[in-house]
């Protein structure tokens, strides 16, 4: 499996997990918090496997950049946080960052 589509999963888990914190804390819960636990170690082993193919700081960059875009956006639908342009600026710059990144890999 390619190493930017495991890095891609990793990702996905990262936002999944991040959100997961903030889903503990409405609904204090010992299965969220196992969950939260369990989603920690399955993308933390996925950023790892993805380093195989993958430089570690492009691989890292990558993961929380992306990671970030994506539970700032999880956190404004589901979590009502707020949004404004001084946000999207910041967003579109972690973004094209990460394009940048790929690009010169």
């Amino acid at each position: 499996m390619s190493g930017w589509l495991i890095l891609a999963f990793a990702v996905f888990t990262e936002i999944i997990w991040a959100l997961s914190l903030k889903l503990v804390q409405i609904y204090p819960s010992r299965w969220l918090m196992l969950g939260s636990v369990l989603l920690s170690f399955l993308n933390m082993g996925l950023l790892s496997w993805a380093m195989k193919d993958i430089p570690a700081g492009t691989a890292y960059a990558i993961w929380t950049g992306l990671g970030a875009v994506g539970v700032t956006i999880g956190g404004i639908i589901w979590f009502g946080d707020p949004l404004n342009a001084a946000r999207i600026a910041c967003l579109s710059l972690i973004v094209a960052g990460v394009m940048g990144l790929k690009l010169a890999s």
